[in-house]
């Protein structure tokens, strides 16, 4: 299940949604992004998306996720808009039979997000904002699972 919403979250409460009743369910890995401070230089982080779009593209690549690794199920729940330093950005939580498949899914899609996924970023700080790209470190990451 793919979500992008404008709406704060709780990832902990995201997380016991996603494991109940999984019976069957050998591992559930997770990841919780949260916006960053920047030692002050960021007082907001703001995130662009076009809904039909943007969700379409993540639940393309989620569910290449999903036969790369044998998974049994995803959810990603992202945020849009304007989000404070503290709030959380992204969550992902992948449930598979085996934990090394559910780790590296996570990770993988996670790699995605943070590189591939069709989001603009703008960071507002006291010098006023700016676009963020993706660094050399994501676009490398994202990479070795070329």
């Amino acid at each position: 299940m793919i979500t992008l919403t404008s709406e704060p979250f709780e990832p902990g409460a995201a997380l016991t949604t996603f494991c109940a009743g999984r019976n069957e369910t050998g591992a559930v890995a997770s990841f919780t992004g949260l916006a960053r401070a920047e030692r002050g230089a960021a007082l907001a982080l703001e995130l662009e998306a076009y809904p039909g779009f943007t969700d379409a593209a993540i639940a393309a690549f989620a569910e290449e996720a999903k036969a790369r690794f044998a998974l049994q199920d995803y959810v990603i729940v992202h945020r849009t808009g304007r989000l404070a330093p503290g709030e959380a950005i992204v969550f992902v939580a992948t449930a598979a039979g085996h934990r090394r498949a559910a780790f590296e899914a996570c990770d993988f899609l996670m790699d995605y997000l943070k590189s591939r996924a069709p989001f603009w970023k703008k960071e507002h700080g006291p010098g006023g904002g700016r676009w963020i790209e993706p660094t050399a470190q994501d676009r490398t990451d994202a990479q070795r699972w070329d």
